[in-house]
């Protein structure tokens, strides 16, 4: 039993320590003790304790007279250094960058953690819906209960998509259980346009346009949303022509992506 409660005192130190580091982003370059505190519901003092050990650990520099803490170049660079180039050189921040830019949409930055989407970044922009405010790098739900997360099922196999779906609808609550069949469709629809219209999910009811990062690892793929709200009215060439600018722009030879592919063909049509 001993063992057990050490372990798992462990994992909750170990979760206190990424929230803390995915607290700043553009929106939050500085965060007090008490920052920490209301996002994350976390008793103050042992806030306190973990935040001056990453002090001296270096991850974050502490303001001696504002009191305030902010991310060191160490806590930029862990762990950058195995990544792929695009991440390596800053490459996916730069189109986050560029698109919020360009769009005024919040933008966001969507993994596949097992069966679950994870917001890996977040930026707002200036038109962000007041329904997003609350959402951050960090945010997990099931796949299938947002359109970034279906995205992502459409780049693996069919069979064991097919698998991950079943999965998916055992473990879902009630009010999440969805038909099989039309999910299966939505994911081949998905698999042959690489981007996709849809809700933003992570509990809020703002839209999204996904697309694809191109040339990622089997079975990590990478999604890149432009969130609008539901009311919103949004050009959806414009937004597909923007995705296609940015990327050909800031990625590493992207080539001719599916998106561009698309607009050729309603250009043909």
């Amino acid at each position: 039993m001993p063992a057990a409660s050490s372990g798992s005192n462990k994992a909750k130190i170990a979760r206190r320590v990424i929230e803390v580091l995915e607290y700043f982003d553009d929106a939050h370059r500085e965060a007090t003790v008490m920052d920490i505190v209301r996002r994350y519901n976390r008793p103050q003092s042992s806030t306190s304790e973990l935040l001056s050990s990453l002090v001296e650990l270096g991850l974050l520099h502490k303001d001696p007279f504002t009191r305030s803490y902010r991310l060191t170049p160490r806590a930029a660079l862990l762990g950058s250094w195995g990544q792929p180039e695009m991440v390596r050189d800053g490459r996916l921040v730069r189109l986050m960058d560029r698109l919020a830019a360009q769009t005024g949409l919040s933008v966001s930055l969507t993994g596949m953690i097992g069966l679950d989407s994870q917001v890996i970044a977040w930026r707002h922009g200036p038109k962000a819906p007041s329904c997003t405010r609350e959402l951050f790098g960090g945010c997990k739900e099931p796949l299938a209960r947002n359109t970034a997360g279906v995205l992502m099922l459409s780049t693996v196999s069919p069979d064991r998509c097919e698998g991950m779906v079943r999965r998916l609808n055992a473990e879902a609550d009630a009010a999440y259980k969805f038909s099989q069949s039309e999910m299966m469709a939505r994911i081949e629809t998905f698999r042959a346009q690489s981007h996709a219209f849809g809700r933003v999910g992570f509990g809020s009811e703002a839209e999204a346009l996904c697309v694809l990062i191109p040339d990622q690892p089997q079975e990590h793929p990478l999604v890149m949303s432009l969130v609008y709200g539901r009311d919103d009215k949004v050009n959806a060439d414009g937004l597909l022509q923007s995705v296609s600018e940015a990327m050909r722009a800031c990625l590493p030879d992207p080539g001719t992506s599916n998106v561009e592919q698309l607009q050729k063909q309603k250009t043909a049509a």
